[in-house]
């Protein structure tokens, strides 16, 4: 039987309503540490930092708020759009309420990338490559990880996991959840590119500044 015909068996029993199959279990791709949280926070702010990419360390989410809110006003960003998590909504809650754009109408693209800066929750951050996950599952969510010139990240130090395979067990199952809509996206320092002569230049394919506030 080819892969094809495979795919196209599961399909066919799916849409007849037979039970599905249990999903196999994982495969330990690369073995657990079990690193403290600590040696996660300082391996993933070396990783970030060597990519270009910024970390502010905050102490509660009172710091996390002050912080955010002088950042803007550092880079005088006058609106902002933000995915609505509950963290981000408790970070931004000292802004005015018609600075902040939450998606809650449709907006085009074209006015996205018009704000000033976006702001999204992590799900994961990996601290083996500095790398945030950020579940989309709008297209609102999926373009202020994109749009704006400067992407702020927020999450706490229980986020943290020592690699992608450390966070299957998690993800996997909101991966098949038939409900479940859009993706994750893995955000690894601000956009960059090069050109023939290996010039590197910032902000091109996405935001040209990732700025994230690590809470915890």
């Amino acid at each position: 039987m080819s892969s094809r015909d495979a795919i196209l068996g599961r399909i066919r029993r799916a849409l007849a309503g037979d039970p599905p199959h249990e999903r196999p279990a994982m495969i330990e791709v690369w073995p657990r540490e079990n690193p403290p949280t600590e040696q996660m926070a300082e391996r993933f702010t070396q990783e970030l930092e060597a990519i270009s990419g910024e970390l502010h360390r905050c102490a509660s989410m009172d710091d996390a708020r002050a912080k955010l809110t002088g950042l803007l006003e550092e880079l005088e960003c006058t609106s902002i759009g933000g995915t609505d998590r509950p963290l981000c909504r408790e970070v931004a809650s000292e802004l005015a309420p018609d600075r902040v754009d939450w998606g809650e109408s449709e907006i085009e693209p074209k006015k996205l990338a018009e704000l000033s800066a976006g702001l999204v929750a992590a799900d994961y951050l990996v601290a083996d490559t500095g790398t945030a996950m950020v579940a989309c599952g709008t297209p609102h969510e999926r373009l202020m990880c994109y749009l704006p010139p400067v992407c702020f990240v927020i999450a706490t130090t229980d986020r943290l996991v020592e690699h992608l395979p450390a966070a299957w067990e998690e993800i996997a199952p909101r991966a098949a959840d038939p409900a479940t809509r859009g993706e994750f996206v893995l955000i690894t320092g601000p956009s960059r590119t090069a050109d023939i002569e290996k010039i590197l230049i910032l902000g091109v394919h996405g935001p040209k500044r990732l700025i994230v506030l690590l809470v915890g």
